[in-house]
């Protein structure tokens, strides 16, 4: 997939427009040179920028240090918290997947508690219903 710069400009204007900060105020969070956010902000030169680059505007913005870039390569960015790795980062990777894992671990126990809820409410229906026939007769 081709690098979604269009997409980097609209996050980065949103973004600022959220959190009521103008592009002096990024610049000074982020270390970025006003040329390079501007060239952002605007998309007029789509280019390869360093990884460090879209992470210091990443934090900057309040966001995963993986934000921005996973918006360029149109994947789904990370939440704030989640474990960051580059691609050549074999443990780093590995740390994510193990988060995603736990997550999936969790979501999975959240839905075994409603399984079990939904069981002992189908119970109580059922008893209430054979309650109400034997009542009927």
């Amino acid at each position: 997939m081709a690098d979604d710069w269009s997409a980097v400009a609209r996050a980065i204007n949103q973004r600022m427009t959220e959190l009521d900060i103008n592009q002096r105020e990024l610049t000074e969070r982020s270390q970025v040179s006003k040329a390079i956010v501007g060239e952002l902000q605007n998309n007029t030169v789509q280019r390869r920028r360093s990884e460090r680059t879209l992470e210091a505007l990443s934090v900057a913005l309040d966001w995963h240090p993986n934000h921005l870039q996973a918006i360029l390569g149109g994947r789904i960015p990370p939440q704030v918290g989640e474990p960051a790795a580059r691609d050549d980062d074999v443990l780093g990777r590995l740390a994510v997947i193990e988060h995603q894992l736990r997550e999936i671990v969790a979501r999975l126990g959240g839905i075994d508690a409603l399984t079990d809820q939904v069981r002992q409410i189908s119970e109580s229906v059922e008893k209430i219903a054979g309650s109400l026939e034997a009542d009927r007769k």
